[in-house]
Protein backbone atom coordinates (compact mmCIF):
# COMPACT_ATOMS: atom_id res chain seq x y z
CA UNK A 1 0.00 0.00 0.00
CA UNK A 2 1.07 3.83 -0.97
CA UNK A 3 -0.25 6.51 0.37
CA UNK A 4 -1.22 9.27 -2.47
CA UNK A 5 -2.69 12.43 -0.43
CA UNK A 6 -4.32 13.63 2.44
CA UNK A 7 -7.85 15.21 2.51
CA UNK A 8 -8.61 17.36 5.45
CA UNK A 9 -12.35 17.29 6.50
CA UNK A 10 -13.74 20.12 8.27
CA UNK A 11 -16.70 19.44 9.88
CA UNK A 12 -16.54 17.25 11.82
CA UNK A 13 -12.51 17.09 12.08
CA UNK A 14 -11.30 14.01 10.45
CA UNK A 15 -8.84 13.46 7.57
CA UNK A 16 -9.13 10.89 4.62
CA UNK A 17 -6.52 8.85 3.11
CA UNK A 18 -6.18 8.33 -0.48
CA UNK A 19 -3.85 5.14 -0.79
CA UNK A 20 -2.91 2.61 -3.67
CA UNK A 21 -3.29 -0.66 -3.18
CA UNK A 22 -2.49 -3.59 -6.10
CA UNK A 23 -2.83 -0.35 -8.69
CA UNK A 24 -6.24 0.36 -7.17
CA UNK A 25 -6.86 3.74 -5.64
CA UNK A 26 -8.96 3.39 -2.48
CA UNK A 27 -10.16 5.67 0.61
CA UNK A 28 -9.77 5.47 4.35
CA UNK A 29 -11.31 8.15 6.75
CA UNK A 30 -9.88 8.65 10.00
CA UNK A 31 -12.35 10.89 12.13
CA UNK A 32 -10.75 13.50 14.67
CA UNK A 33 -13.82 14.00 16.62
CA UNK A 34 -11.92 14.72 20.31
CA UNK A 35 -9.61 17.08 18.25
CA UNK A 36 -9.67 20.65 19.95
CA UNK A 37 -8.09 23.52 21.31
CA UNK A 38 -6.01 22.06 23.54
CA UNK A 39 -4.99 19.19 21.87
CA UNK A 40 -1.46 18.94 21.15
CA UNK A 41 -0.29 18.41 17.52
CA UNK A 42 3.00 16.80 17.95
CA UNK A 43 1.49 14.01 20.18
CA UNK A 44 -1.25 13.43 17.96
CA UNK A 45 0.45 12.86 14.78
CA UNK A 46 3.20 10.40 16.22
CA UNK A 47 0.17 8.70 17.50
CA UNK A 48 -1.51 8.84 13.67
CA UNK A 49 1.70 7.30 12.53
CA UNK A 50 2.08 4.49 14.97
CA UNK A 51 -1.11 3.17 14.71
CA UNK A 52 -1.74 3.56 11.04
CA UNK A 53 -0.18 1.82 8.72
CA UNK A 54 -0.03 4.15 5.38
CA UNK A 55 1.68 6.23 7.37
CA UNK A 56 5.49 6.53 7.41
CA UNK A 57 7.75 8.95 9.78
CA UNK A 58 8.95 10.79 6.81
CA UNK A 59 5.46 11.94 6.46
CA UNK A 60 5.75 13.70 9.90
CA UNK A 61 6.03 17.07 9.56
CA UNK A 62 3.83 17.24 6.52
CA UNK A 63 1.30 15.75 8.56
CA UNK A 64 2.15 17.95 11.63
CA UNK A 65 1.07 20.95 9.38
CA UNK A 66 -2.18 19.22 7.94
CA UNK A 67 -3.24 18.94 11.57
CA UNK A 68 -2.60 22.02 12.51
CA UNK A 69 -4.43 23.71 9.51
CA UNK A 70 -7.57 21.46 10.35
CA UNK A 71 -6.70 22.80 14.39
CA UNK A 72 -7.37 26.23 13.58
CA UNK A 73 -9.91 26.26 11.35
CA UNK A 74 -12.34 24.01 13.07
CA UNK A 75 -11.10 25.08 16.61
CA UNK A 76 -10.68 28.89 16.19
CA UNK A 77 -13.51 31.06 18.23
CA UNK A 78 -15.11 27.88 18.53
CA UNK A 79 -16.63 25.57 20.98
CA UNK A 80 -17.41 22.33 18.51
CA UNK A 81 -18.57 19.44 20.41
CA UNK A 82 -19.41 16.44 17.94
CA UNK A 83 -20.59 13.33 18.51
CA UNK A 84 -21.11 10.34 15.69
CA UNK A 85 -24.82 9.49 15.49
CA UNK A 86 -24.90 7.42 12.13
CA UNK A 87 -22.67 6.73 9.15
CA UNK A 88 -23.25 6.94 5.66
CA UNK A 89 -21.47 5.57 2.72
CA UNK A 90 -21.75 8.39 0.77
CA UNK A 91 -19.11 10.87 -1.13
CA UNK A 92 -15.30 11.24 0.45
CA UNK A 93 -14.96 14.85 -0.56
CA UNK A 94 -17.60 18.12 -0.76
CA UNK A 95 -20.86 17.87 -2.87
CA UNK A 96 -21.53 20.34 -4.99
CA UNK A 97 -25.13 19.68 -6.12
CA UNK A 98 -28.00 17.31 -6.10
CA UNK A 99 -31.28 16.87 -8.20
CA UNK A 100 -33.99 14.77 -7.36
CA UNK A 101 -36.40 12.93 -10.30
CA UNK A 102 -40.16 13.78 -10.51
CA UNK A 103 -41.15 10.73 -9.16
CA UNK A 104 -39.57 11.48 -6.00
CA UNK A 105 -37.88 8.24 -5.65
CA UNK A 106 -34.48 8.89 -6.69
CA UNK A 107 -31.84 11.48 -6.52
CA UNK A 108 -28.07 12.17 -7.44
CA UNK A 109 -25.18 13.95 -6.50
CA UNK A 110 -22.01 15.63 -7.42
CA UNK A 111 -18.74 15.64 -5.95
CA UNK A 112 -15.37 16.73 -5.13
CA UNK A 113 -14.35 13.48 -5.83
CA UNK A 114 -14.89 12.96 -9.95
CA UNK A 115 -18.12 10.75 -9.18
CA UNK A 116 -22.17 11.66 -9.59
CA UNK A 117 -23.83 8.83 -7.44
CA UNK A 118 -27.57 7.57 -8.03
CA UNK A 119 -29.29 6.95 -4.30
CA UNK A 120 -32.36 5.08 -3.82
CA UNK A 121 -34.87 7.77 -1.22
CA UNK A 122 -36.92 4.07 -0.48
CA UNK A 123 -34.23 2.77 0.88
CA UNK A 124 -31.41 5.78 1.40
CA UNK A 125 -28.75 4.00 -0.02
CA UNK A 126 -26.09 4.17 -3.23
CA UNK A 127 -27.56 2.76 -6.61
CA UNK A 128 -24.49 3.58 -8.99
CA UNK A 129 -21.75 5.22 -9.48
CA UNK A 130 -20.87 7.12 -11.99
CA UNK A 131 -16.98 7.80 -12.31
CA UNK A 132 -15.82 8.99 -16.16
CA UNK A 133 -15.03 12.70 -14.96
CA UNK A 134 -10.96 13.22 -14.37
CA UNK A 135 -12.04 16.58 -12.33
CA UNK A 136 -14.76 17.69 -9.77
CA UNK A 137 -18.45 17.00 -10.92
CA UNK A 138 -19.82 20.59 -10.99
CA UNK A 139 -23.31 20.17 -11.88
CA UNK A 140 -25.85 17.44 -13.20
CA UNK A 141 -29.78 16.80 -14.33
CA UNK A 142 -32.15 14.37 -15.10
CA UNK A 143 -34.46 14.48 -18.19
CA UNK A 144 -37.28 15.06 -15.59
CA UNK A 145 -40.26 13.86 -16.17
CA UNK A 146 -38.84 10.50 -17.43
CA UNK A 147 -36.33 10.28 -14.93
CA UNK A 148 -34.28 8.07 -17.26
CA UNK A 149 -31.33 9.77 -18.62
CA UNK A 150 -28.82 11.49 -16.53
CA UNK A 151 -26.58 14.85 -17.53
CA UNK A 152 -23.39 15.89 -15.12
CA UNK A 153 -21.05 18.92 -16.21
CA UNK A 154 -17.44 18.45 -14.99
CA UNK A 155 -14.34 21.09 -14.20
CA UNK A 156 -13.04 18.37 -17.36
CA UNK A 157 -14.67 20.50 -19.46
CA UNK A 158 -16.84 17.93 -20.75
CA UNK A 159 -20.09 16.35 -19.92
CA UNK A 160 -21.57 13.39 -20.50
CA UNK A 161 -25.22 11.75 -20.66
CA UNK A 162 -25.80 8.68 -18.61
CA UNK A 163 -28.29 5.78 -18.24
CA UNK A 164 -30.04 6.01 -14.83
CA UNK A 165 -30.69 2.21 -15.18
CA UNK A 166 -27.16 0.66 -15.87
CA UNK A 167 -24.73 3.39 -15.59
CA UNK A 168 -24.21 3.37 -19.06
CA UNK A 169 -22.43 6.37 -20.34
CA UNK A 170 -23.88 7.12 -23.45
CA UNK A 171 -22.19 10.01 -24.65
CA UNK A 172 -19.27 12.60 -23.78
CA UNK A 173 -20.08 16.12 -24.73
CA UNK A 174 -17.24 17.99 -26.19
CA UNK A 175 -16.21 20.97 -27.03
CA UNK A 176 -16.15 23.85 -24.07
CA UNK A 177 -12.20 24.66 -23.32
CA UNK A 178 -12.58 25.53 -19.70
CA UNK A 179 -14.97 24.06 -16.92
CA UNK A 180 -18.69 23.42 -17.21
CA UNK A 181 -20.69 24.92 -14.76
CA UNK A 182 -24.53 24.18 -15.64
CA UNK A 183 -26.39 21.00 -17.47
CA UNK A 184 -29.91 21.50 -18.18
CA UNK A 185 -32.29 18.81 -20.29
CA UNK A 186 -35.38 20.55 -22.52
CA UNK A 187 -38.67 19.07 -21.48
CA UNK A 188 -39.21 17.30 -24.17
CA UNK A 189 -35.58 14.85 -23.36
CA UNK A 190 -34.33 15.82 -27.19
CA UNK A 191 -31.78 18.80 -26.49
CA UNK A 192 -29.17 18.89 -24.02
CA UNK A 193 -27.82 22.36 -22.81
CA UNK A 194 -24.57 23.49 -20.84
CA UNK A 195 -22.66 26.57 -19.84
CA UNK A 196 -19.41 26.99 -19.24
CA UNK A 197 -16.45 29.22 -17.73
CA UNK A 198 -15.68 29.36 -21.35
CA UNK A 199 -17.98 32.29 -22.17
CA UNK A 200 -20.19 29.87 -24.08
CA UNK A 201 -23.51 27.95 -23.98
CA UNK A 202 -23.62 24.91 -26.30
CA UNK A 203 -26.62 22.49 -27.60
CA UNK A 204 -26.22 18.72 -28.16
CA UNK A 205 -28.64 16.58 -29.48
CA UNK A 206 -29.59 13.81 -27.19
CA UNK A 207 -29.40 10.80 -29.42
CA UNK A 208 -26.50 11.39 -31.20
CA UNK A 209 -24.74 13.45 -28.76
CA UNK A 210 -23.21 16.06 -31.07
CA UNK A 211 -22.93 19.36 -30.78
CA UNK A 212 -25.86 21.45 -32.53
CA UNK A 213 -24.96 25.17 -31.66
CA UNK A 214 -22.61 27.56 -29.83
CA UNK A 215 -24.06 30.49 -28.07
CA UNK A 216 -21.71 33.55 -27.10
CA UNK A 217 -21.80 35.62 -24.20
CA UNK A 218 -20.07 38.28 -25.94
CA UNK A 219 -17.14 37.93 -23.33
CA UNK A 220 -19.05 37.65 -20.25
CA UNK A 221 -19.76 33.85 -18.38
CA UNK A 222 -22.93 32.44 -18.29
CA UNK A 223 -24.42 30.79 -15.16
CA UNK A 224 -27.80 29.48 -16.04
CA UNK A 225 -29.52 27.96 -18.61
CA UNK A 226 -32.98 27.58 -18.69
CA UNK A 227 -35.40 25.43 -21.59
CA UNK A 228 -39.38 26.87 -21.72
CA UNK A 229 -41.92 23.88 -21.31
CA UNK A 230 -42.64 24.12 -25.09
CA UNK A 231 -39.02 23.03 -26.47
CA UNK A 232 -39.78 26.88 -28.51
CA UNK A 233 -37.23 28.84 -26.49
CA UNK A 234 -33.93 29.18 -23.56
CA UNK A 235 -32.57 31.62 -21.51
CA UNK A 236 -29.17 32.13 -20.45
CA UNK A 237 -28.23 34.84 -17.58
CA UNK A 238 -24.56 35.53 -17.16
CA UNK A 239 -22.38 37.64 -14.62
CA UNK A 240 -22.50 40.80 -16.57
CA UNK A 241 -26.20 41.36 -15.45
CA UNK A 242 -28.13 40.04 -18.83
CA UNK A 243 -30.19 37.45 -19.59
CA UNK A 244 -30.50 36.24 -23.48
CA UNK A 245 -33.56 34.81 -25.05
CA UNK A 246 -32.80 32.47 -27.98
CA UNK A 247 -34.64 30.81 -30.30
CA UNK A 248 -34.15 26.89 -29.84
CA UNK A 249 -34.82 26.46 -33.62
CA UNK A 250 -32.16 28.81 -35.09
CA UNK A 251 -30.29 29.32 -32.33
CA UNK A 252 -30.44 33.04 -32.63
CA UNK A 253 -30.89 35.86 -30.08
CA UNK A 254 -34.95 36.88 -29.29
CA UNK A 255 -34.76 39.45 -26.78
CA UNK A 256 -32.62 40.88 -24.05
CA UNK A 257 -33.54 41.27 -20.68
CA UNK A 258 -31.11 43.74 -18.84
CA UNK A 259 -31.72 45.53 -15.60
CA UNK A 260 -29.98 44.26 -12.78
CA UNK A 261 -26.72 46.11 -11.78
CA UNK A 262 -24.55 42.90 -11.02
CA UNK A 263 -24.65 39.77 -11.92
CA UNK A 264 -27.41 37.38 -12.11
CA UNK A 265 -27.58 34.28 -9.94
CA UNK A 266 -30.06 32.42 -11.23
CA UNK A 267 -32.81 32.58 -14.33
CA UNK A 268 -36.28 30.61 -15.08
CA UNK A 269 -39.29 30.27 -16.43
CA UNK A 270 -42.89 30.21 -14.97
CA UNK A 271 -45.30 27.15 -14.92
CA UNK A 272 -46.02 28.04 -18.60
CA UNK A 273 -42.93 30.08 -19.62
CA UNK A 274 -44.89 33.36 -20.29
CA UNK A 275 -42.87 35.31 -17.60
CA UNK A 276 -38.98 34.82 -16.65
CA UNK A 277 -37.58 35.60 -13.51
CA UNK A 278 -34.24 36.56 -12.18
CA UNK A 279 -32.40 36.74 -9.35
CA UNK A 280 -29.13 38.62 -8.63
CA UNK A 281 -26.26 39.51 -6.18
CA UNK A 282 -28.17 43.10 -6.56
CA UNK A 283 -30.21 42.16 -3.40
CA UNK A 284 -33.45 41.85 -6.24
CA UNK A 285 -35.64 39.74 -8.36
CA UNK A 286 -36.86 40.59 -11.36
CA UNK A 287 -40.05 39.45 -13.52
CA UNK A 288 -40.28 39.78 -17.22
CA UNK A 289 -42.93 39.12 -19.77
CA UNK A 290 -41.60 37.01 -22.22
CA UNK A 291 -43.34 38.42 -25.47
CA UNK A 292 -42.56 42.05 -24.90
CA UNK A 293 -39.62 41.80 -22.53
CA UNK A 294 -40.73 44.08 -20.26
CA UNK A 295 -39.51 44.09 -16.66
CA UNK A 296 -43.06 43.58 -14.89
CA UNK A 297 -41.77 44.64 -11.49
CA UNK A 298 -39.04 44.59 -9.32
CA UNK A 299 -39.05 42.85 -5.25
CA UNK A 300 -38.01 45.45 -2.50
CA UNK A 301 -34.40 45.56 -2.30
CA UNK A 302 -32.55 44.11 0.25
CA UNK A 303 -28.95 44.76 1.42
CA UNK A 304 -27.96 40.66 0.86
CA UNK A 305 -27.11 38.72 -2.09
CA UNK A 306 -30.27 36.82 -4.01
CA UNK A 307 -29.43 33.45 -4.54
CA UNK A 308 -31.79 31.69 -6.17
CA UNK A 309 -35.89 32.18 -6.46
CA UNK A 310 -38.41 29.85 -7.84
CA UNK A 311 -42.00 30.39 -9.03
CA UNK A 312 -45.05 28.05 -7.46
CA UNK A 313 -46.94 25.96 -10.12
CA UNK A 314 -50.29 28.30 -9.10
CA UNK A 315 -49.04 31.39 -11.01
CA UNK A 316 -49.20 33.30 -7.46
CA UNK A 317 -45.73 33.77 -5.90
CA UNK A 318 -42.03 33.77 -6.38
CA UNK A 319 -39.93 32.47 -3.65
CA UNK A 320 -36.13 33.75 -3.15
CA UNK A 321 -33.48 32.92 -0.84
CA UNK A 322 -30.59 35.47 -0.04
CA UNK A 323 -26.80 35.15 2.21
CA UNK A 324 -28.59 36.48 5.59
CA UNK A 325 -30.35 32.87 5.45
CA UNK A 326 -33.89 34.00 4.81
CA UNK A 327 -36.43 33.32 2.47
CA UNK A 328 -39.13 35.53 0.85
CA UNK A 329 -41.99 35.22 -0.75
CA UNK A 330 -43.36 38.11 -3.16
CA UNK A 331 -47.05 38.42 -4.51
CA UNK A 332 -46.25 38.21 -8.64
CA UNK A 333 -48.39 40.66 -9.53
CA UNK A 334 -48.11 43.32 -6.71
CA UNK A 335 -44.82 42.21 -5.89
CA UNK A 336 -45.15 42.38 -2.17
CA UNK A 337 -43.55 40.81 0.40
CA UNK A 338 -46.21 37.90 1.53
CA UNK A 339 -43.79 36.24 3.98
CA UNK A 340 -40.50 35.83 4.96
CA UNK A 341 -38.88 32.98 7.12
CA UNK A 342 -36.32 33.20 9.65
CA UNK A 343 -34.78 30.36 11.17
CA UNK A 344 -31.45 29.63 8.98
CA UNK A 345 -28.09 30.15 10.47
CA UNK A 346 -26.13 30.68 6.80
CA UNK A 347 -27.21 31.35 3.56
CA UNK A 348 -29.90 29.77 1.62
CA UNK A 349 -28.80 28.33 -1.51
CA UNK A 350 -31.43 26.87 -3.01
CA UNK A 351 -35.91 27.33 -2.50
CA UNK A 352 -38.31 24.48 -4.18
CA UNK A 353 -42.18 24.87 -3.98
CA UNK A 354 -44.11 21.78 -2.78
CA UNK A 355 -46.53 21.19 -6.19
CA UNK A 356 -49.81 22.60 -4.25
CA UNK A 357 -47.95 25.61 -3.71
CA UNK A 358 -48.54 26.29 0.09
CA UNK A 359 -45.38 24.67 1.25
CA UNK A 360 -41.59 25.87 0.82
CA UNK A 361 -38.27 23.90 1.04
CA UNK A 362 -35.06 25.61 1.70
CA UNK A 363 -31.58 24.39 1.77
CA UNK A 364 -28.75 26.04 3.41
CA UNK A 365 -25.28 26.62 4.05
CA UNK A 366 -26.07 25.65 7.62
CA UNK A 367 -26.62 21.91 6.23
CA UNK A 368 -30.40 21.89 7.80
CA UNK A 369 -33.12 21.57 5.07
CA UNK A 370 -36.39 23.51 6.79
CA UNK A 371 -40.38 23.33 5.45
CA UNK A 372 -41.97 26.32 5.74
CA UNK A 373 -45.47 27.78 5.51
CA UNK A 374 -45.87 30.26 2.93
CA UNK A 375 -48.26 32.27 4.20
CA UNK A 376 -47.31 32.35 7.53
CA UNK A 377 -43.80 32.45 7.22
CA UNK A 378 -43.70 29.63 10.11
CA UNK A 379 -41.20 26.82 10.17
CA UNK A 380 -42.57 23.17 10.22
CA UNK A 381 -40.31 21.13 9.83
CA UNK A 382 -36.38 21.12 10.55
CA UNK A 383 -34.35 18.54 8.29
CA UNK A 384 -30.97 17.65 9.05
CA UNK A 385 -28.02 17.26 5.80
CA UNK A 386 -29.68 13.56 4.52
CA UNK A 387 -32.90 14.63 4.74
CA UNK A 388 -32.25 18.01 3.22
CA UNK A 389 -30.40 16.35 0.68
CA UNK A 390 -33.22 14.19 -0.27
CA UNK A 391 -35.13 17.00 -1.06
CA UNK A 392 -33.40 19.97 -2.38
CA UNK A 393 -30.07 21.50 -3.74
CA UNK A 394 -27.59 21.26 -1.09
CA UNK A 395 -23.72 22.50 -1.99
CA UNK A 396 -20.65 22.13 0.61
CA UNK A 397 -19.48 25.25 2.58
CA UNK A 398 -15.39 24.33 2.27
CA UNK A 399 -13.26 23.12 0.05
CA UNK A 400 -10.61 20.40 1.33
CA UNK A 401 -7.07 21.25 1.58
CA UNK A 402 -5.60 19.03 -0.18
CA UNK A 403 -1.48 16.90 0.73
CA UNK A 404 0.05 15.22 -1.83
CA UNK A 405 2.62 12.30 -1.47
Amino acid sequence: MRLKRIFLRYYPPGICLEYIQQGITKIKLLDLLDLSENTDITKLAEELIKDEPLFRSTVKTQLINSLSTLKDVNCKNKQHVFHKVASLKTHFLPVTNVALNQQGNKFISGSYDRTCKVWSLENEKEILSLSDHKNVVSSLAFNNPYGDKILTGSFDKTARLWSTESGECYHTLWGHTAEVITVQFNHQSSMMGTTSMDGTARLYELLTGQQVAVLPSDGSQFIALSFDQYGKNLITASFDGEITIWDANNYRKTGTLIGHDIEITNSVYNHDSSLIASSSADGTAKIWDVRSTNCLGTTSKIPYEILDLQFDSQGKNLATASSDGQARIWDIKTFKMVSEMEGHKDPILKVSFSPSGNRLLTASMDCTGRLWNVETGSCLQVNLFWMAIQIVYFLANSVPMVTSF
